[in-house]
This record gives structure tokens, C-alpha cells and sequence, in this order.
């Protein structure tokens, strides 16, 4: 779960309960041309709207003239299409130029609002819920969430060589990119670190501060699952480079299982925000508001989930999760975490029976 349970229950009854609700920017839209605009449906952005005006009246806005709703409804467009509508800026009484002020505003709000609906497992009965339930997924048992680098794609000068080389990733196009963890169900409970696109996934998690906790033992005996590009470790669970025998195949077939829950929760975030296929001309100075920029989806994307709207009716095909960037030498793998990873594979991979049937699942997501 992305957030508590009581939480959502009071937020339920709280939509519920308001029958008489001031009118609003958006009541302009029929259901069906709200969802084509903003990619969300008329409860979603309820709630959101409500959360973003009450920690609005907190900050000294330089859109003081421009109420919340308007300037949610100005971002929200902008996170569903990656541009702003002209139609929708003229309903709003603003032009292109205002654009950029508000979007940074309500990004920055809805960024401060991932400690309330990003959250990590913390709790004991959490943990085990979140653990639980990717091992009946895949069969991988005592791990807290799936871990990998998600890129974005931006804009920056070829005549800048420095620069233009640190955002270069392995697919070849400039990117920055932050580092995310999901359950099973595609929630997202941790997004941090907006980096250069060359950046190392390991570097990038040693230096996080999930990682760091992770690794100084503040989560426990638990694992979070990884791809190539991190290093195996106490806490992070990578799939056997050379698998020898059937045991370690069906623990690497297992690891891709949940490996593709990341994949398509990338995908889509990036179909309902297309904000997130381009952000834009970066420079490192800039990376503090592509970071809110990629939190503010990330915040929304949980919130979506949770009033289990649909995706929007033009998707396309899933993006891969990025080659990882390997080191020219490899890293030395400590003997206690081969040996915990073995414990895995030979308790719970060992006869064919704990295998998973992925087939249509794989049909389906590549589809």
C-alpha cells in the first residue's frame, strides 16, 4: 500500500459527504472531456485540487491573483499531454508565458506532498504485507519492493560536450533519471535522487537514502529486487549472471516477473503523464525542478491508483526498462549475500512446481 489505510478511508468519506461543493473551473467539462484533458476522472482531481489549495494558503505564491483550482487545472493538463492547451489557458485567463511560474508552483506543492503518498514500508505488519504479497507474486520471499533507475527523456546542447556526455544513457538519447522502488501492484513507495542520465544505478542507490537505510540494517533482514546494473548485496537481490542448473533459471524467470511490474508502472506513468516523455532543456541547475516535476507524477500517479481510475484510451507500447550501465570492472561480491541468495533459490526454487506460469502475463504487457 502507497498509503494508510485510515487515511484513504477518511479521504472516501470525506468526497462522499460533499453533496454541496462549491463550484469549480472544472465543472466547465462533462466526465468524458475531463478525463480526454486531464487523464484523470472528476473524484481524483477533487481530492487533489483539495489537498493542493490547502498547502497553497501556506506559501507565498506569486500567482496570487490565480485561484488553486485554476492553477491545478493549468498543471494537470500540462502532466497529461507535456503541453499546455491554448483553449484551456484562455478558460483560465492566462497565456504561455504564465505557464512555467505555475506549473513550478504546483509542482513543488504536490512534490512536499510525497512523505503523506510515497511511503516505504515502515511498520512490521507493513512489511510483511508488502513482502507477503510479492511473494505470492513471483515467489521471491522478504522483499520490500522492486528497485530501478527510471528515465526521463530532456533536451540538452551537443555544443555543451561535458554536459551533453554526463546526460547520455545507455540507450543513447539524454536523459535524467531518478531512483524508484514499487510493490507488486505497481504503488510506488519511494522516488528520490534526480540525477544525469550516465549516472551508475549502484552509485545512485549507495548514495540515496533508501539505500543507505537499507543498507545500515534500518529495515531489517528484507531485500529490495534489482537489476544488473546494482551489485548483490545484503539488501538488494540481483538474478544469477550465468544460471547452471533449473533452479536458478526459475529464480531468474521469477525475478523477471516482478522486474516487468516496474516496467509497466513506468509506462503507465508515462501514458497518463506525457509530461514524462519530455521534460524539456536541462542543465544541472535545473535538476531541483525536474525533481519536482517527476515527484508531482509520482504523487499523482499513487493518488490515481487508489480511485482506481482507468488509463487513458491511447496507450502505447511499454517502454524497457533501461540496459543497465556496467562497470568495465566488476564489483566483488560479498560471500554472505551469494549465500543468502542461494538459501532462496534452493528453498524455494528447487522443484518445478514453485515455478510461475508467465506466459500471458508476458503476452500481455509486451502486447
Amino acid at each position: 500500500m502507497a498509503f494508510a489505510l485510515p487515511l484513504w478511508l477518511a479521504v472516501q468519506k470525506e468526497l462522499l459527504e460533499q453533496t454541496h461543493a462549491d463550484p469549480t473551473c472544472f465543472d466547465q467539462f462533462d466526465d468524458g472531456a475531463l478525463f480526454l484533458v486531464f487523464h484523470l476522472t472528476r473524484p481524483c482531481i477533487a481530492f487533489i485540487t483539495d489537498a493542493v489549495r490547502i498547502r497553497l494558503k501556506k506559501m507565498d505564491s506569486k500567482n496570487g491573483e490565480l485561484c488553486a483550482d485554476e492553477m491545478v487545472m493549468v498543471a494537470l493538463n500540462y502532466y497529461a499531454h507535456g503541453v499546455s492547451s491554448p483553449d484551456l489557458l484562455l478558460r483560465a485567463g492566462q497565456s504561455q508565458a504564465d505557464c512555467p511560474e505555475i506549473l513550478s508552483t504546483v509542482s513543488e506543492v504536490l512534490a512536499g506532498m510525497s512523505d503523506a503518498f510515497i511511503s516505504f514500508p515502515l511498520f512490521h505488519n507493513a512489511k510483511n504485507s508488502v513482502a507477503s504479497r510479492i511473494e505470492k507474486f513471483c515467489g521471491i520471499p522478504n522483499a520490500l519492493g522492486v528497485l530501478a533507475p527510471a528515465h526521463f527523456r530532456i533536451r540538452a546542447s551537443p555544443y555543451e560536450k561535458e554536459r551533453f556526455r554526463s546526460f547520455l544513457n545507455t540507450l543513447g538519447f539524454t536523459s535524467v533519471s531518478s531512483q524508484l522502488i514499487c510493490d507488486s501492484d505497481g504503488n510506488i513507495l519511494s522516488v528520490e535522487k534526480c540525477c544525469v542520465g550516465s549516472m551508475y544505478e549502484e552509485d545512485m542507490w549507495y548514495s540515496s537514502i533508501k539505500g543507505k537505510e537499507m543498507e545500515e540494517e534500518v529495515h531489517g533482514p528484507f531485500w529490495v529486487i534489482g537489476g544488473k546494473g546494482y551489485n548483490l548485496s545484503k539488501h538488494v537481490l540481483t538474478p544469477v549472471a550465468e544460471p547452471a542448473n533449473e533452479k536458478e533459471i526459475r529464480f531468474n524467470e521469477a525475478h523477471t516477473k516482478i522486474q516487468k511490474v516496474m516496467r509497466k508502472t513506468l509506462g503507465s506513468m508515462k501514458w497518463r503523464f506525457r509530461c514524462l516523455m519530455q521534460l524539456g532543456f536541462a542543465n544541472d541547475g535545473s535538476l531541483d525542478k525536474k525533481s519536482n516535476i517527476i515527484k508531482a507524477c509520482c504523487v499523482l500517479h499513487n493518488v490515481a491508483k487508489k480511485f482506481s481510475v482507468p488509463p487513458p484510451p491511447v496507450a502505447g507500447k511499454i517502454e524497457p526498462l533501461h540496459p543497465s550501465k556496467m562497470r568495465t570492472v566488476p564489483a566483488e561480491i560479498i560471500p554472505e549475500a551469494l549465500k543468502a541468495r542461494q538459501e532462496i533459490i534452493d528453498d524455494k526454487f528447487s522443484s518445478s512446481f514453485s515455478s510461475q506460469d508467465t506466459s500471458n502475463q508476458d503476452t500481455e504487457e509486451d502486447a
